[in-house]
């Protein structure tokens, strides 16, 4: 009988879990895999990013909102949710960039930030990890702690000598980046779009892709998640302070994103387990190895 598969996906704020790789969580919680999100913050001072909830008294209970949002996504996405408890540091903006605020996540030490999620790992035994990679997916200063922190706990969870105070030793055996966007996704969309002959949301993004890194040779893993992909978008709208329903993210009809790129990305960046790359499942080299115990 075989052991019981174990998720954890680790995140900045309340609807990054909903924006990367939602719909392999939703495909792997439909399958029986148990999922964990991992939220560091509570997105406090995160941005309203829908027109429509850009009022004094979403503004004032902020805090509140997100945690509701979050309960949500939760739901849709049939995953179980924990608190880090961090405060959100913002999105600094202005040259020269202002200084972090002194409570938020961003500053604190990374080994002592690490305990919270060393301990949930003993505690959930994940057989699997997924994060940001060392710019965050994109550089914002949490997403770059929720890495730091991450690959802390993922390297101190299964050593006996360190933090006993935190729950017996549980080592994870895979650990992936989420790879978002590479160039090869953009262009099958925008060139679907066009194929269908509609006009392509990704036009601009297409033409500025040369001014950014490509971070597609990077990717180990294509985990096949299309059908799942309408879950992901029903768990993005439950973040209505950040998701415009209206917005860029629902310009491009289901079936030509099914069509055009049906899978969601990772790279594999720490492994126990031998798995030949490339990928298709997040669980290569552990379904082989998780018994019952």
């Amino acid at each position: 009988m075989a052991e019981q598969l174990r998720l954890m996906a680790v995140h900045a704020h309340p609807d990054d879990e909903s924006s990367k790789g939602a719909a392999t969580m939703a495909k792997y919680v439909a399958e029986g895999v148990d999922v964990l999100v991992v939220t560091c913050t509570g997105g406090e001072r995160g941005s309203v990013l829908n027109p429509k909830m850009d009022r004094p008294d979403v503004w004032a209970d902020i805090g509140d909102i997100r945690r509701a949002e979050m309960d949500a996504a939760r739901a849709i996405l049939g995953v179980e949710q924990a608190w880090l408890g961090f405060v959100d540091s913002g999105l600094p903006e202005g040259d020269p960039l202002p200084p972090l605020p002194e409570d938020c996540f961003a500053l604190q030490d990374v080994e002592v930030a690490a305990g919270p999620l060393v301990r949930l790992i003993r505690q959930f035994r994940p057989h699997v990890i997924t994060t940001y990679d060392e710019e965050g997916g994109y550089p914002h200063p949490d997403h770059i702690m929720t890495h730091k922190v991450t690959i802390a706990a993922f390297e101190a969870a299964g050593d006996p000598t360190l933090h006993p105070e935190l729950g017996e030793p549980w080592q994870p055996l895979k650990l992936y980046y989420d790879v978002g966007f590479s160039k090869g996704k953009i262009l099958a969309l925008h060139e679907g779009a066009l194929a269908a002959g509609l006009e392509s949301p990704y036009g601009e993004w297409v033409k500025r892709w040369d001014d950014r890194p490509d971070k597609g040779p990077r990717i180990t893993t294509r985990v096949e998640c299309a059908e799942y992909f309408p879950v992901r978008d029903d768990a993005l709208r439950a973040h209505a302070t950040q998701i415009d329903p209206d917005g860029f993210w629902f310009q491009m009809p289901m079936d030509l994103q099914q069509r055009a790129w049906p899978t969601e990305d990772f790279e594999l960046a720490r492994s126990v387990v031998d798995s030949p790359l490339p990928e298709s499942d997040l669980f290569a080299g552990v379904r082989e190895t998780a018994h019952a115990r």
